[in-house]
């Protein structure tokens, strides 16, 4: 009954790191040595500066000072108003007419088909990009030598499709339109907010709050706050997702001793992207904590230092009375000193 009970044990185990390993997902942090950029969703940006790979401290000593420091950072996670994806597609002809219509053509077949998935033409923008002729090697021949002349053989017309959409859902019959018209290229995807005006104030009205509750603790500890005067540094900035895509490759190769016999062909392993956002850890404010798709990440930091007045000495007032001596002078010579009341 024991061995039984072990072995139940063994797999319960077993099964566990399974678990555990699946919960944890394909990405090792540990392994990853290089962030891949790919330009038509990643851009590195300020990712760095702001996803350190942090190292969990478990204690820090404090140091304890005169000086009073507020230091409060507030972050909101925005879902973005409006997006604008840009696609990049070229053509060629024989004719600059001819490159012309063909691309035009391709064109309305997708504003057609966006049509009726709710996307109106003023959403759909075409920028030109480049026209410029193609030119081929044509040969010259003689009879002692060759010549090669380059000659125009077509024109490359190559435009940009910006398409602006309210709704994640339509970016899929977005690219659907876009694949049936064999256009495969998407540039990037750009996100907009209606108002930021509104999220910074949001953000401040949260911070100030923050700093009257740590005001009324220091007060608590037995601090004034009208004997310190007080210096001030503050910073907003706004994070599109874009600027955080990282990625990884998810692969394990096994060497066996047989195949090590005969020629071993390597695939390419595919290289897979994750959206890695702010890390919560730094900040004191999380509006919009849980988020399910790419956001807009604004965040606004303010730092107070509360430093002693200094104090001033009172000087004494020594009051100088100076009372009058008069002499008096008789005809005879005689000299009478007299000192006059000057208290009236």
């Amino acid at each position: 009954m024991m061995k039984y009970s072990f072995l139940i044990l063994t797999c319960l185990l077993f099964f566990s790191e399974i678990a555990q390993a699946q919960h944890k997902g394909n990405y090792n942090q540990q392994q990853l040595q290089d962030v891949v950029s790919r330009q038509n969703i990643s851009s590195l940006g300020n990712a760095p500066l702001y996803n350190p790979v942090v190292q969990q401290q478990l204690s820090r000593p404090l140091q304890p000072s005169t000086t009073l420091t507020i230091d409060l950072k507030a972050l909101k996670n925005v879902t973005a108003t409006s997006f604008t994806a840009v696609f990049n597609l070229s053509q060629i002809g024989s004719s600059a007419e001819g490159a012309n219509d063909l691309i035009n053509g391709r064109i309305n077949s997708v504003k057609a088909l966006l049509l009726s998935e709710g996307i109106s033409e003023e959403d759909i923008v075409i920028d030109v990009i480049s026209f410029v002729p193609i030119y081929d090697l044509e040969v010259e021949k003689k009879i002692f030598s060759k010549k090669y002349n380059e000659v125009p053989k077509g024109f490359e017309l190559q435009q940009n499709l910006h398409i602006r959409f309210s709704n994640t859902s339509q970016f899929e019959a977005i690219l659907t339109a876009c694949a049936k018209n064999e256009i495969y290229n998407l540039v990037k995807v750009d996100y907009y907010i209606e108002d930021i005006a509104a999220v910074y104030n949001e953000l401040q009205a949260g911070l100030i709050k923050l700093i009257d509750e740590k005001k009324a603790y220091y007060t608590l500890l037995g601090f004034d706050m009208e004997n310190y005067t007080v210096a001030l540094a503050d910073d907003e900035y706004c994070f599109f997702p874009k600027d955080f895509y990282q990625s990884y490759q998810a692969f394990n190769s096994i060497s066996f001793e047989a195949i090590k016999q005969s020629k071993v062909t390597k695939v390419t392993k595919q290289t897979s992207y994750y959206y890695e956002p702010l890390s919560y850890g730094d900040y004191d404010l999380i509006i919009n904590p849980g988020i399910l798709e790419p956001v807009i990440q604004v965040g606004m930091n303010i730092k107070l230092v509360y430093t002693p007045k200094a104090e001033t000495k009172v000087e004494p007032i020594v009051k100088t009375e100076i009372k009058p001596v008069y002499y008096v002078v008789s005809p005879n010579g005689n000299i009478d000193i007299k000192q006059l009341n000057t208290n009236k």
